[in-house]
């Protein structure tokens, strides 16, 4: 949970040095991981802070210096903590999901829920104030569970965690192994798997087979297939799931064909039309969506349904999209 401070009503008064006026409290932040250091400057009611622009020791400065200096400063000055925690949900829109939660005034009461939608899923921000910490983690904690009886199978992650770190925590926990074959999305899958730490051991590789050749010859799938269905297909898409676990002789596999755009489309296949397949040892198929006409947004939205496809299955739920 993010805990917010105020930084308000504070009256500091001045001293003049040379040419500055300075005030009082002034005073240097000390910077344990480099050589510039930061400054804390009070003046008419406010606090500025000015730290080093290098990461590390800004994001060093601020967790250690800057952060335990406010809550010091303002605990007996608050009357009042406000905290934060975010849901992550994907697979369903704004629209959908606020239907699915229904009347928000019965849920929040004096709290506040955002609804922060982005091309991968909906962000749901909890903000809830109350006179001490642990009042306002039991709002949260309301609020949190009456939302997850609602929505629970749309909800991946919270906070700062990612879709593939989730996957990979489910793949972790299970033992399982994992193999892409792509094909709109150009690899991005794979990128996205193996940023996260420790993948290796769970995923074993992927295939960006982009022509119908290398479809054919690396993930064998049938020529009659990309002929009588084209390489745009649910037959196509199931194969190559079904092509690339044989391969990397894996647990699951999924796969990706489609049209990103923003040209290439026809009337009976237009842009945005991504066809995602799923294999396992039990089962095999593939899906299709249209995305849009945006090429990027495509690429994206393809990678984490398709990721999404795969937690699914892990966890057994039963949801359409």
């Amino acid at each position: 949970m993010k805990q917010i401070f105020s930084s308000r009503n504070l009256v500091m008064p001045e001293v003049n040095i040379g040419q500055a006026l300075i005030p009082k409290n002034s005073r240097v932040i000390w910077n344990h991981n480099g050589t510039a250091p930061g400054i804390w400057i009070e003046k008419d009611d406010k606090i500025f802070i000015a730290m080093p622009g290098v990461p590390y020791e800004m994001k060093a400065m601020f967790d250690n210096e800057i952060i335990p200096d406010l809550k010091k400063k303002f605990a007996e000055k608050n009357n009042s903590v406000l905290l934060q925690k975010t849901l992550l949900t994907t697979g369903i829109g704004e629209s959908s999901l606020s239907e699915r939660l229904g009347d928000l005034n019965d849920l929040l009461g004096d709290s506040k829920l955002a609804f922060l939608p982005s091309s991968w899923g909906v962000r749901l921000r909890i903000n809830a104030e109350a006179k001490n910490e642990k009042d306002a983690e039991e709002k949260i904690s309301r609020i949190e569970g009456m939302i997850r009886a609602k929505a629970e199978d749309y909800i991946y992650g919270i906070n700062e965690e990612k879709l593939e770190e989730t996957v990979v925590k489910i793949l972790k926990e299970r033992n399982r192994t994992l193999s892409v074959a792509e094909s709109c999305t150009g690899g991005r899958i794979s990128s996205t798997i193996v940023s996260v730490a420790g993948s290796s051991k769970f995923y074993m590789g992927g295939i960006c087979a982009y022509s119908n050749l290398e479809k054919i010859k690396i993930l064998n799938i049938k020529k009659d297939t990309i002929e009588k269905f084209g390489a745009v297909s649910e037959k196509t898409a199931t194969e190559m799931a079904k092509g690339v676990r044989k391969l990397m002789q894996t647990d699951y596999a999924i796969s990706t064909t489609g049209i990103a755009g923003p040209t290439g489309g026809s009337e009976e296949k237009p842009v945005g039309l991504v066809w995602i397949g799923f294999a396992s040892e039990e089962k095999s198929f593939a899906l299709s969506f249209l995305f849009g006409n945006l090429r990027e947004i495509n690429i994206q939205r393809s990678s984490y349904r398709a990721l999404e496809i795969l937690r699914r299955e892990l966890l057994n739920i039963k949801i359409k999209f």
